[in-house]
């Protein structure tokens, strides 16, 4: 064989193990603050892929699909474990996001994608604001909603302290709001974990560790109803989503025992920072090739 087709071959397989090794490292940090904010890590994937290598935003939504249902994999089977997700809750909800985000999945597909870039960082800006408010524990058990009490969506989790016990509140409204969270996660594909913490926490007064816990084990069960009409349409590449559910999953797992460990209110900071800034680049870029 020639030397230059030696050369050339050899640099050829040099490229595809930096970037395979690239965006391996990249799924490893989306994974890793997916799980310990309960964002699913799209938030990450989805611009590390369009802006650092210009890959078409529907391939990447696609493997960031894939990529939630194993960062939910990784992060859920810990909590579930350590007992502080509430499952009978999870699957109650998931039944909205489910419905949103086949609902989404199939709009998508026929969205401008400029359009998903900018509508992208626009729900990163709101999940940047969302991530520097003051998170509070509720721990109401009384006054609990009719509702909940009837489907037993009541729970408690461990703490240091001991058993600590919350009454779930405005299931309806809830309910409602997980509608568009799936609608989001497909239309997008991220977890939409902000918006499943924000309907859990804010409107039905879930505490917030549970409800971080509670929204990773709900997305990876999102992405896969969404990510099945992506498959259909070819925009899931094995060749992409390899890497990236190898470093989530890594990710997630190492996330999900810090979160149980330590505070992550510095990271919590320092991680809006960054998706205001990726927020910023992916309503640029989708202004400048749309207009």
């Amino acid at each position: 064989m020639p030397r230059d087709i030696v050369l050339r071959s050899f640099s050829l397989y040099m490229s595809i193990l930096v970037f395979t090794l690239i965006i391996l490292v990249g799924a490893f940090i989306a994974g890793l603050l997916g799980s310990l904010t309960g964002l699913g890590g799209g938030v990450v994937i989805i611009p590390l892929l369009t802006l650092g290598f210009n890959i078409d935003i529907r391939y990447a939504i696609g493997t960031s699909l894939v990529a939630i249902i194993a960062n939910s994999s990784g992060a859920a089977a810990a909590y579930i474990k350590e007992g502080i997700t509430n499952i009978r809750l999870g699957m109650f909800l998931e039944i909205a996001t489910t419905i949103g985000a086949v609902a989404g999945a199939m709009i998508a597909v026929y969205f401008p994608t400029h359009w998903v870039a900018i509508l992208f960082g626009l729900v990163l800006l709101v999940t940047a604001a969302l991530q520097l408010r003051k998170k509070e524990d509720h721990l109401e058990v009384a006054n609990g909603d009719t509702l909940a009490g009837k489907l037993r969506l009541n729970s408690s989790y461990p703490t240091s302290e001991g058993e600590v016990h919350y009454s779930v509140r405005r299931v309806p409204g809830g309910f409602l709001l997980m509608l568009l969270a799936g609608m989001m996660s497909a239309l997008l594909g991220i977890g939409a974990g902000a918006f499943k913490v924000l309907g859990m926490d804010h409107i039905m007064h879930v505490p917030f560790k549970v409800s971080t816990t509670t929204s990773n084990f709900m997305i990876g069960v999102t992405a896969a109803a969404s990510s099945v009409v992506y498959f259909q349409r070819g925009y899931i590449d094995p060749g992409l989503c390899f890497p990236v559910v190898i470093g989530v999953l890594l990710g997630a797992t190492l996330g999900s025992r810090i979160l149980l460990r330590s505070a992550t209110g510095t990271l919590r900071m320092i991680f809006s920072i960054v998706i205001s800034i990726l927020a910023a680049e992916m309503i640029y870029k989708g202004i400048k090739t749309g207009f």
